[in-house]
């Protein structure tokens, strides 16, 4: 089974910045590798659903980011580490949440279904953000 492990979560400043760690270990779901599955960030503030982050296609070469976040974060992997990141700017308190990644065995790309937590296979555990004002 595939196992997904955030890091890089901490308590910053309004206008900081952090960057966020996922790593996958489990080897192959499916006859498919890390480098094949679709990656995504979903987070949860108290009180509220989970909502999508951002999301990255397998070789990287597409991305998708929630309003909420577009223009301040980017998404990037590094398949030979089996890695994917999210690099936050501008942190606004709003951004305070639980973060996890997700990783989605099936397709490879990004499409119009990275939004929904359905179609993804394994979740990490989610590492804490917490942007003071």
């Amino acid at each position: 089974q595939v196992q997904l492990v955030e890091s890089g979560g901490g308590l910053v400043q309004a206008g900081g910045s952090l960057r966020l760690s996922c790593a996958a270990s489990g080897g192959i779901f499916g006859g498919r590798i890390f480098s094949m599955y679709t990656m995504a960030w979903f987070r949860q503030a108290p009180g509220k659903e989970r909502e999508p982050v951002a999301a990255i296609s397998s070789r990287g070469g597409a991305t998708q980011y929630a309003d909420s976040v577009k223009g301040r974060s980017t998404t990037s992997r590094d398949n030979a580490r089996n890695m994917v990141y999210l690099q936050m700017n501008s942190l606004k308190p709003e951004d305070t949440a639980v973060y996890y990644c997700a990783a989605d065995f099936t397709p490879g790309f990004v499409d119009a279904s990275w939004t929904d937590q359905s179609v993804y296979d394994s979740w990490g555990q989610g590492t804490q953000v917490t942007v003071s004002s």
